[in-house]
């Protein structure tokens, strides 16, 4: 699906034009009903035009004043045409093409950068395909549920998880609302069940409707993309895995880890904190689990520059489960 990502979105804009094309020949055509007249005068404009591009090249008597002439009938006739359409009932621009993004007249380009409408699109297809359409369709704020964390103390934690888990929650609003001004990253760590991928894709989900682009990969994903970037030519995942606003990786080591698995993960951590581009890591294994599974580089990255929140409570998922039983 990612390489045809590109192919994808030029086809989108395609569609775009061609659909303007048509609805602008069924304009046309419904005003050659009403009043032919005003078709007659759009192309004496367009002959003037053409008319006054070829003047303002060729060497003319009096070529001012007669490139003046052209600019003044030009003028009438569209002040002319203007009038007859209001007169119908129709506005100004009703036989000009619309585009729907005027900064780059629905090619998707401005000269030769990519226009904010490609992201756009790039982002609902990328949505469409990946795992969090499905995640955030049920993964979003609005079903965060508080009442499946205790209000009793566990163990010798500070808080009590309910309490711990709105500190979380708030945080992870605040790291939305600010998004675009902090460079900050996302550590989740506790036991299985607590929360984490859900909260991670609650915060995908928020900013991939603000019109960011989020990568969700789990750890084994990860890697197996990395294992493709170093021995095949990709330049498009390359770059999505890369320059993304915003990578999710859930499930930090559950992966097989190896020597090549340390390096390509070190690689990825280090090129995206040293370009600021930010990430959410939720894994399952404690911090001394992180620093006994990965090498100092890694996790050194991952306590150095990520704000670490520990979820804990009993698992959410056997809650549920008992809940619908009893």
């Amino acid at each position: 699906m990612i390489k045809g990502y590109q192919q994808s979105v030029i086809r989108i804009y395609e569609n775009i034009q061609e659909e303007e094309k048509r609805a602008l020949k069924k304009r046309r055509s419904e005003i050659e009903k009403r009043d032919p007249r005003i078709l007659d005068i759009e192309n004496k404009i367009g002959k003037l035009c053409v008319e006054l591009a070829i003047s303002s090249m060729k060497d003319i008597d009096n070529r001012d004043e007669y490139i003046n002439n052209l600019k003044s009938s030009i003028t009438d006739l569209r002040v002319r045409k203007s009038e007859m359409l209001v007169t119908l009932g129709y506005s100004l621009n009703y036989l000009n093409l619309n585009y729907r993004c005027t900064k780059c007249k629905d090619t998707g380009f401005i000269g030769a950068s990519k226009c904010t409408c490609y992201k756009q699109k790039l982002i609902q297809l990328h949505y469409k395909d990946s795992q969090l359409q499905e995640l955030t369709r049920t993964n979003n704020f609005k079903s965060f549920d508080f009442t499946l964390y205790p209000i009793h103390k566990i163990g010798n934690e500070k808080d009590t998880p309910r309490k711990n888990i709105e500190k979380i929650y708030n945080r992870s609003l605040a790291y939305i609302d600010n998004f675009k001004s902090h460079s900050d990253n996302l550590l989740f760590y506790g036991n299985s069940g607590t929360g984490k991928t859900f909260l991670s894709t609650c915060i995908a989900r928020e900013l991939l409707d603000k019109g960011y682009l989020v990568v969700y990969k789990t750890s084994d994903e990860l890697i197996k993309d990395l294992r493709d970037l170093k021995f095949n030519t990709n330049k498009f995942l390359e770059d999505l895995i890369f320059n993304c606003d915003l990578l999710v990786i859930d499930d930090l080591g559950s992966e097989l880890i190896t020597d090549f698995t340390r390096a390509e993960l070190f690689n990825l951590l280090n090129k995206r904190l040293l370009t600021k581009r930010k990430m959410i890591i939720s894994t399952n294994l404690t911090l001394e689990h992180l620093l006994q599974q990965y090498s100092e580089r890694i996790t050194s990255r991952l306590l150095g520059n990520f704000d670490i929140n520990k979820f804990y409570c009993e698992d959410i998922r056997v809650s549920k489960n008992l809940n619908k039983i009893t």
